[in-house]
């Protein structure tokens, strides 16, 4: 070809290098006049494939729009390096040996908008495999659809919260597997309980011109008591001498973390159905609520115990929590396909391409 072609190199001592490389055009007779295919770039990519995968592995540890300006390129490359890895990586990634998986929503923009996310969770393999942009169940019906009868009936474990899609879809997909209620949503809607309790309480006392005793106590009754500070562990110990609904609530919610350290179902289910009968005679209108969402949600909820304890939300959270940091590095994303590519790419572990030479990332 007349001109010659510039190839972004990895740079040396963050020094810019590229190659310069005159194409040959070859005069094919099954394919017609073409330009020849080089080892070290794709197509009309001016970075090489060396270099791309150099930007990937960087944007793991920096936001894409630091990686490029540290290494003397733009944004669109960095993102057009991350696009490339993560699509071989979805290709080449093996979807075999699937047995437990965690399923949960994420808000990923402002106005209540989540998308579903679903993780391995086998010991010795986690990672994202999954994302649907919504939580409809016709959504997540279809990703299981996509994943294959085979890889669904290998399935055992699947860790949820109580969003009813979301068990609507396990039930039909996965009828085998044990549906383990997410242990981290039920304490949240504990504690929901007795905060809504002692607001309650709180504005009554006020209305009655009792001293406002409640006023900025929310979390000596929500923390653990291991947790406290001092201050707040004399305060708490200052409304325990009265006799308060929200007192009442708090010693039952203590009461209710018993439940999670027995290793016997039976014994679970004993000490569950005392609870629920205990906080049912106390007169306390949101732990009622609780109790009946409890009951309702029972035979899941032992699911825990038949599983040996050995699975819990606490594997998900923490991917949830990888998910924020992905999205906060950023500053947000306007796009939901760059979010899928970042998510993938920093949660799925995904197999990379082959390059001749190996540089750290």
């Amino acid at each position: 070809m007349p001109n010659q072609r510039t190839f972004d190199f990895v740079p040396l001592w963050n020094i810019p290098v590229r190659l310069r490389y005159c194409m040959r055009r070859v005069d094919c007779k099954t394919c017609g006049v073409t330009v020849e295919q080089i080892p070290w770039a794709e197509g009309k990519h001016q970075s090489t494939n060396a270099f791309r995968l150099f930007l990937s592995r960087w944007a793991k540890h920096l936001s894409w729009k630091q990686t490029a300006k540290q290494f003397h390129t733009s944004w669109d490359t960095v993102f057009r390096s991350v696009d490339w890895v993560v699509k071989y990586g979805l290709i080449h990634r093996c979807m075999d040996g699937i047995t437990a998986i965690g399923i949960d929503e994420v808000a990923y923009t402002l106005g209540h908008h989540y998308m579903t996310l679903i993780y391995q969770i086998n010991d010795g393999s986690r990672r994202l495999i999954g994302i649907v942009r919504d939580r409809r169940e016709s959504s997540l019906t279809e990703w299981f659809n996509t994943l294959g009868p085979e890889r669904c009936a290998a399935i055992t474990i699947v860790c949820s919260d109580m969003w009813k899609p979301y068990l609507n879809v396990v039930k039909q997909m996965l009828p085998l597997a044990l549906n383990i209620l997410d242990r981290f949503h039920i304490v949240k809607k504990l504690n929901e309980a007795v905060d809504e309790t002692r607001r309650q309480e709180a504005k009554r006392l006020h209305d009655q011109g009792y001293d406002p005793i409640l006023n900025k106590s929310r979390y000596c009754f929500l923390k653990r008591p291991e947790n406290l500070t001092m201050g707040q562990r004399t305060r708490l110990d200052d409304m325990l001498a009265y006799d308060l609904k929200t007192v009442r609530a708090y010693g039952l919610k203590e009461a209710f973390d018993v439940f999670w350290k027995y290793t016997s179902p039976r014994h679970a289910r004993e000490y569950l159905k005392n609870w629920c009968s205990k906080t049912m005679r106390s007169r306390i209108e949101p732990l009622k609520k609780f109790v009946k969402t409890l009951r309702k949600h029972e035979e899941l909820l032992m699911n825990y115990f038949e599983a040996k304890k050995l699975y819990n939300s606490g594997m998900v959270e923490g991917f949830n929590l990888k998910v924020g940091l992905t999205i906060r590095k950023a500053f947000g994303f306007r796009n939901f396909c760059h979010l899928q590519t970042a998510l993938y790419h920093q949660l799925g572990y995904l197999p990379e391409p082959k390059t001749t030479h190996r540089f750290c990332g």
